[in-house]
C-alpha cells in the first residue's frame, strides 16, 4: 500500500445522526491491494474511490461495521417476498464502473428523494468528476452492478471483490420503483453471488441503530458486528 495523505477532519454535523457531531479519519492512497483493503475493512475502515475513512468520534460509538455470515444466511419472509417479486423482472449487468448521464441523473433523483423523505443532508447535484472519484477511479478493480427493469436503469451498486469477502460499497435506485425494495434486492443478489463462490462474508458498511436508513442491514441474518475492542461477534 502507498499512502499519500492521512488526517482527521474537524467535527461536523453527523451524516447518520443529524443532531450529533461526527469526526472522521481519512487516508488517501495511491495504491492498495484487495487483501490490504480487506484488512483495513476488518479494522473498521471503509472507502470511496481512493479515500479510506473511519469514524473517530470521541463521545460516540454508534457506527458499527456489520457483515453477513453467508453460509448460515436464511432470508426472512419479507426478503423472500422481495426475491419472488423481482426474480423474473429485473435484469442484472455486472461490469466495470463508468460514468453516464443516466447514472448521474439516477443518483441525483435518489438523493433528492432521501433528503425530502428521510432528512438526509441536502447537497448539490453530483457532477461527472465527483462521481468518478467516488465510484469509478478505484485503486483496484471494482464491480458495477446495474439493474434494469426492461430497458430502463433502476438501480446501480458498487461491489468490491476481496479475498474471502464481498463488500457492498454503495447502492442507489429509482425512487419511483421503491415499492420493489431494490436495496434489499441488491443485498440479496450480493449474498447469493457470495454463496455461489463460497465467499464467507458480505460486508454492508456501518450499522447505526438510531439511523432508520441503516436499519435494513441488520435484517440480513445471521450477522456480526465489530465491537469497540476490534473483535467481531454475533449480533443477530
Amino acid at each position: 500500500m502507498e499512502s499519500l495523505l492521512s488526517y482527521t477532519a474537524p467535527p461536523s454535523r453527523c451524516g447518520y445522526l443529524p443532531d450529533q457531531l461526527w469526526q472522521l479519519e481519512y487516508e488517501h492512497v495511491a495504491t492498495i491491494t484487495p487483501a490490504e483493503y480487506l484488512q483495513r475493512m476488518v479494522d473498521g475502515w471503509r472507502r470511496f474511490g481512493s479515500v479510506l475513512f473511519r469514524p473517530r468520534c470521541r463521545q460516540c460509538a454508534a457506527c458499527q461495521p456489520l457483515r453477513v455470515v453467508v453460509e448460515r444466511f436464511h432470508p426472512d419472509r419479507s426478503q423472500r417476498r422481495v426475491r419472488k417479486s423481482n426474480a423474473n423482472l429485473l435484469r442484472l449487468r455486472i461490469g466495470a464502473p463508468e460514468v453516464t448521464r443516466a447514472k448521474l441523473a439516477l443518483y441525483d433523483r435518489y438523493h433528492s428523494y432521501q433528503t425530502e423523505t428521510k432528512g438526509w443532508p441536502d447537497h448539490p447535484a453530483k457532477d461527472a468528476w465527483e462521481y468518478a472519484s467516488s465510484f469509478v477511479d478505484n485503486p483496484f478493480p471494482t464491480e458495477e452492478w446495474c439493474y434494469y427493469l426492461e430497458a430502463r436503469l433502476v438501480g446501480v451498486g458498487y461491489v468490491d471483490v476481496l479475498p474471502g469477502a464481498l463488500s457492498a460499497i454503495y447502492f442507489f435506485y429509482d425512487p419511483a420503483e421503491r415499492g420493489r425494495s431494490l436495496g434489499t434486492w441488491n443485498v440479496l443478489s450480493i449474498i447469493e453471488r457470495a454463496a455461489q463462490c463460497r465467499i464467507p462474508h458480505v460486508y454492508l458498511g456501518y450499522y447505526v441503530a438510531d439511523c432508520r436508513s441503516m436499519l435494513y442491514k441488520a435484517r440480513f441474518k445471521p450477522n456480526q458486528i465489530r465491537g469497540p475492542d476490534g473483535s467481531w461477534h454475533d449480533f443477530r
